[in-house]
């Protein structure tokens, strides 16, 4: 019978997992055994995942794999990928492959720049909060700097800090809008405890700033705390070839090939409900490369969708065109990436991922992880504009549904031959295992 716990965080990891599966499981037993087959078996390891959260009762595994031959900017690439999705690797590295053959990608990054808020309601006179910022501009950047120090000797720091007027949306809601440069660490610390610095000495100045009138001195902060909506933190990657390379392999001529390349990706940028599956697809790739070298995933996805509203309407974060015989494919995406500090250091596959990378700083890694997007995009899209996704997918999904039917090693070699030249379908799958066992 479910319970409430009291103190569960001062359990041993034995006795949360003793509650949990005595109070929420059908077969406490079997449900321990689950758990505890998860575990690392090298015990500094284990101590070392427990630790990264609260309340850890085993570990959680994704599929960690590589996708190879991605030449980015002319340095050749296996790109770590950790995702649970079948044919997401596989679409990966053929469109490295198939890029690899015609030039490869290029990438830049144009903008590094972190953004923070904090936010305030101020009931006065706009024009003497105004005065109050000019005069209280250089205290809030001299008072962060036992922050910003070490930041700012790497060449980091505060960039810009702007006083925004938000009445129109919210009464009497101001913000102090900063933006950072924070190198090769994504920063949400560094950015973080700046702005709890301005709002502390934002709100203390106030009270003695002579231009205001007593019923002004009251600063009320509401929150400081950094954006993940980063526009300006963006790379763009790429590839272009004559439109006569464009030799797929399935029975469509180049020309019209890269036609339909850019009509698929144009119904994506007017269509919102064709975007959000188009982006998702972009994401599988983005995500499994920002999962596998311990970034933030959320925040990134938080952050490009934002970004792929910016004009008020959803829609695709890539491009195509057909300019003088050349098709080009591209793709801006803010990525607010870090290759030091959270678990970059403390994760060993994490560790090892940016090893494989070839230990690439943050603006390496930005220009990386948006290749596989743009790669995981034009894979999809070469599949929907020719054979169709589920030709594809269904194949790389097969061992799944194998697998779930309980289906035997020489079961699954047998099947996996059958379905090369067959389409594969849960049901089809299923009447075809049926008919070996008998």
């Amino acid at each position: 019978m479910n319970t409430v716990v009291e103190g569960f965080s001062k359990l041993t990891k034995e006795e949360k997992i003793d509650w949990l599966a005595k109070n929420y499981t059908r077969d406490p037993e079997s449900s321990k055994n689950v758990l505890k087959q998860y575990w690392n078996t090298e015990s500094k390891v284990q101590r070392l995942h427990d630790e990264f959260i609260e309340n850890t009762i085993t570990n959680y595994y994704l599929p960690f794999g590589i996708a190879p031959n991605f030449l980015i900017n002319d340095r050749l690439y296996a790109i770590p990928m950790a995702i649970e999705e079948s044919s997401v690797v596989a679409a990966a590295s053929k469109a490295a492959k198939f890029w690899l053959e015609r030039g490869g990608f290029k990438a830049q990054v144009l903008g590094m720049e972190k953004v923070g808020q904090v936010h305030f309601r101020y009931k006065g006179d706009h024009r003497n909060l105004e005065k109050f910022f000019e005069f209280v501009k250089p205290k809030l950047i001299s008072a962060a700097k036992p922050i910003t120090e070490n930041m700012e000797k790497r060449g980091g720091g505060i960039t810009h800090i702007e006083l925004r007027d938000k009445t129109e949306v919210m009464e009497d809601y101001y913000q102090l809008h900063c933006t950072f440069e924070t190198l090769d660490a994504m920063g949400a610390n560094f950015i973080n405890s700046c702005l709890e610095e301005f709002a502390k000495v934002f709100k203390a100045e106030a009270q003695t700033f002579p231009s205001f009138a007593e019923n002004e001195r009251e600063i009320d902060v509401v929150m400081s705390i950094l954006s993940n909506y980063v526009p300006n933190c963006l790379v763009r990657a790429e590839v272009n070839c004559p439109v006569e390379a464009l030799e797929t392999g399935e029975s469509i001529a180049p020309r019209e090939f890269a036609e339909k390349m850019v009509q698929a990706v144009e119904i994506a940028k007017i269509e919102p409900h064709r975007a959000v599956t188009h982006n998702k697809g972009i994401m599988n790739g983005v995500d499994a490369v920002v999962l596998a070298t311990g970034n933030d995933f959320r925040a990134i996805e938080a952050g490009v969708h934002a970004y792929s509203s910016r004009k008020g309407q959803y829609s695709s974060l890539t491009h195509a065109a057909i300019e003088e015989s050349t098709f080009k494919f591209w793709i801006e995406i803010p990525l607010a990436l870090g290759t030091v500090g959270g678990l970059t250091s403390l994760h060993p596959l994490v560790k090892l991922s940016l090893e494989i990378l070839q230990n690439p700083t943050a603006k390496e890694l930005m220009q990386i992880v948006a290749v596989a997007g743009l790669a995981q995009n034009f894979a999809a899209l070469r599949s929907l504009v020719t054979t169709g996704i589920q030709q594809g997918h269904m194949k790389m999904h097969l061992m799944n549904i194998l697998n779930q039917m309980g289906a035997g090693e020489e079961d699954k070699k047998v099947l996996v031959n059958y379905f090369k030249t067959r389409t594969v379908t849960h049901s089809s799958v299923k009447e075809a295992l049926e008919q070996l066992r008998k």
